[in-house]
């Protein structure tokens, strides 16, 4: 079984990234799993990309909608990467496939012109 299977069958996990003074900041993500790898997207400018930037160590933990964490479950570690435009293009049609809501955001975005932050794609290795 790989890492990424216990993810597999959850809608949102707690992304896990560190400040450069080694405080642990926890963000309920949504995500699309192939195999030992987790995609998720983020606005470019958000806090947890800049993190990334600075220490590309994450944790990644199954959690609710709120990104609480049940009783008992375990973090699992692994190594982030930020994806360039055309991967980052892919992987928000990846997560676009998987959550009917972010489809239907996109769909409006595009149908009333509106005017988006750039988006960018994250790979998470297990």
């Amino acid at each position: 079984m790989s890492a990424g299977a216990a993810f597999a069958g959850t809608k949102q996990i707690s992304l896990t990234t560190y400040r450069k003074d080694g405080t642990a900041i926890s963000t309920p993500v949504w995500h699309v799993v192939e195999g030992d790898t987790v995609t998720v997207i983020s606005e470019a400018d958000a806090w947890k990309v800049r993190r990334i930037r600075n220490n590309p160590q994450v944790a990644v933990t199954v959690c609710d909608i709120r990104g609480k964490v049940p009783d008992g479950a375990t973090a699992v570690p692994g190594t982030a990467r930020i994806l360039d435009e055309q991967e980052s293009r892919a992987a928000r049609d990846l997560i676009a496939r998987r959550y009917l809501t972010s489809r239907v955001g996109n769909w409006f975005a595009t149908v009333f012109r509106v005017k988006r932050k750039p988006i960018v794609g994250i790979v998470i290795t297990l």
